[in-house]
Order: structure tokens, then sequence, then C-alpha cells
């Protein structure tokens, strides 16, 4: 099982304590106290942006991870044009103003116009390559994880280094900006939280397992569903762990975040919804016809909850009761996660297809054969949506 793969960073000289920090190409030592820090600009609300439909900054649109787009597609989707990325794609991609940001296996970060297709720049990143770690773009800056354990903050008009921070283990968790401050999971059992313009570091939290899932914010915290088998809640100016709820499951999952809860799939073939006021399970989802994982983070969209589970079906619940309202199968199993714009949910799966569905029944309305699995998620903005291929293609309709 991927998840469960971890290289480590030998002879670097780091320890426990400190990190090393590449700024502008010049080691710094981050040994900064956080009493003499200013909170950088961090919303004292901390509350969610939605997604506007000209932009998709980060891995599932938005730092609730809720995955809905505001932008207008339309009703039969065309393939505009494809780009040969070189290897497989399971980052998911980020879109701010016409630019498509998208991490590959090659160990590349690529800047491509969504208008024409043509590449923009390209920045080596890593020697292990780019897996699950999706940009999140800001404050003129790129930022995405690697294989190698190295966060790294790209100019968005050069596509050179600004600065780099190495952790202890592989980044498949997605960073996400919150004010100044940028949070990553690293699978050195962290999460951290940088100054983003300068990546120093501002704190860090140890959890008891991989930090595979990328953090979701809301009202000033932000929340990881683990691979220790706990829901944290950490406050992102200190980085104070807050509350811990046993989900009692492995989880790979990032957490989606709407109203009061948290929805997350786990190994343990349930998906679960977690009280964030009451601190506790309200309730858990298991498919009574198959047993399998869900690997597929959550699109949360009029009160229901739509994820993509490993025996190979999409499956939508009732977000007050976890009742399964409908399910649609493909011909592999789905670890993309849904997109859901308007009255349709949008999704890849291993089968090479990328399927329209209607979110009301779970209906095919439009589907395409990409001829290779597809396991990033979609990202949308501008009346187009992309999403990358394992064969190293990424497309792009509207």
């Amino acid at each position: 099982m991927g998840l469960l793969k971890q290289r480590r960073r030998f002879g670097s000289g780091e320890g426990q304590g400190s990190s090393a920090v590449v700024l502008a190409g010049l080691p710094v030592l981050a040994l900064i106290l956080w009493l003499g820090l200013s909170p950088g600009g961090v919303d004292g609300t901390g509350s969610a942006p939605s997604t506007e439909g000209g932009a998709w900054s980060q891995f599932r649109g938005n730092p609730a991870l809720t995955g809905i787009s505001e932008t207008n597609l339309p009703d039969s989707l065309k393939l505009l044009w494809t780009l040969e990325v070189g290897e497989s794609i399971e980052s998911s991609a980020a879109i701010v103003d016409d630019v498509v940001y998208v991490g590959s296996q090659s160990g590349d970060l690529l800047a491509v116009s969504l208008s024409s297709g043509e590449e923009l720049w390209r920045y080596r990143a890593a020697e292990f390559g780019i897996g699950e770690s999706s940009p999140c773009v800001g404050q003129g800056l790129v930022y995405i994880g690697d294989l190698d354990g190295v966060l790294h903050a790209v100019d968005v008009r050069t596509g050179k280094a600004v600065w780099t921070f190495a952790t202890e283990g592989e980044i498949k968790s997605s960073p996400v900006l919150v004010g100044n401050r940028v949070l990553v999971g690293s699978y050195d059992s962290h999460l951290y939280a940088l100054e983003a313009d300068t990546g120093l570091l501002l704190w860090k939290v140890m959890t008891e397992g991989y930090v595979h899932s990328t953090p979701s914010v809301a009202d000033g915290m932000a929340y990881i569903s683990g691979c220790d088998e706990i829901f944290r809640a950490i406050r992102v100016k200190d980085g104070r762990e807050m509350y811990q709820v046993p989900s009692i499951a492995y989880t790979g999952a990032s957490p989606a975040l709407a109203g009061d809860a948290a929805y997350f799939g786990t190994f343990s073939n349930q998906v679960v919804s977690v009280s964030m006021t009451e601190q506790k399970v309200l309730w858990r989802y298991e498919s009574k016809e198959s047993q399998f994982p869900f690997y597929s983070s959550a699109a949360v969209v009029g009160g229901r909850v739509v994820l993509g589970g490993r025996d190979r079906k999409v499956h939508c619940l009732e977000a007050a009761t976890g009742e399964s309202l409908w399910t649609f199968a493909t011909r592999a199993r789905v670890d993309s996660s849904p997109v859901a714009v308007g009255d349709r949910i949008y999704v890849g799966s291993n089968d090479g297809r990328f399927y329209v569905l209607d979110l009301k029944d779970g209906k095919k309305v439009w589907e395409f054969n990409a001829g290779a699995p597809l396991s990033a998620s979609p990202a949308v903005a501008a009346g187009k949506i992309v999403i990358g291929s394992q064969d190293g293609q990424l497309f792009c309709f509207g």
C-alpha cells in the first residue's frame, strides 16, 4: 500500500528540535521563539473562504476542503487540450489567474496556461518525485511538498525557488495557506506551520503516526484525520492541540468541514462524521454490500456527503444521518476526490474514466475515457475543469 511507504532523510544533520530552511538559496536556522512572532495575518475568525469561480487555489478548492466550486460549467463538456507531462500525475491541480499548477512523479512542478495548455515553466523539485501533495497558491508563491520530504515555495512568475523547508519524512499532505502561515503534514508524524513568505518554522505538532491528511481549517482551527486513528483539532496561531476524538480507524482521507461537522472516510471501511462542538463521533456509515476502504476525500454540498470508495463506487450520504442516498458503480476503485459544481458531481476512477453524475440521484450524465487511471482529483475554475492521469496526461475540459 503506497500510503504505508516512508522515505527518511538521513545525513541531513537536522535534529528533532530544529529544522533547516533554505531561503533564496542560503541556509538559515529556523530557531525562532513563538512569543516574538506576530500572528502574521491569521484571520481571528479563521472562516474558510468560498471557492470563487475564477480560482481553485488549493486541494479541494478551499481551506474547509469541501470540494465545491461556484464556477459555471457547460452541460456537455468537451476536451479543450491535453498536455503530456512525462510521468504519473497523482497531484491534484491548482488554478489561479489563468494558470494551472500541478506536480508529477517526475519530481517536477509545472505551470501551464489554462487557456491554451502551453507549458509556461517547469521547476525541478525532487529526486523521488511529487506524489499526492497538491499545489497551494497565494501571495505570489506556489507551495508543494515532495517525496523527499521537502516543502517548496516557488515564485509564480519565474518558476524559481524562493525557499524550501526539509522535514524528516515524505510529504503527501497538501499545503494550506492561512493568512501568513502555510500548514502541511509530513510522514515524520508532524503537522508544521511555517511563515509563508520566508519558510521559517513557527510551530510543529507531533502525532502518533504519519500525517498524510491535508489539514482543513475553520474558525482559527486546523483539523487532521490521522493515520494514528485520532481526529485532532489544533489552534492555528500557536499550534496548541485543543482536543482529540478517537476515530478508531486508520485514515488516509482529509476531513471536509461543513457546519458543526467534519466528514472523512477510513481504512476500516467506514465514513465518519465528527461533531466539532460536542467533540464526538456523530455517526458511522458502512456499506452493507461490500467491505472496502474509503481513501477519497469527501465533497460536502447541499446536505450531502459524496466520496469514492475502493469498492469501485461513488457513495452519496445524508450529511445529518449518514444514511445512504445513492451509489454509482465504476469499473475500478475510486481514490479521486469528487468535486461539486451546481447539481453535478465530477470524479475520476482508476478505470480510466472521468465521470459526471447527477447530485440528486447519482445517474451518469457524461463520461470521458482517459485511457489510464485517474486517482488525482479535479480542479475547477473559469468555466474549465482539469484532471491528470497516471500515464502523465493533463486534461482540460470546458
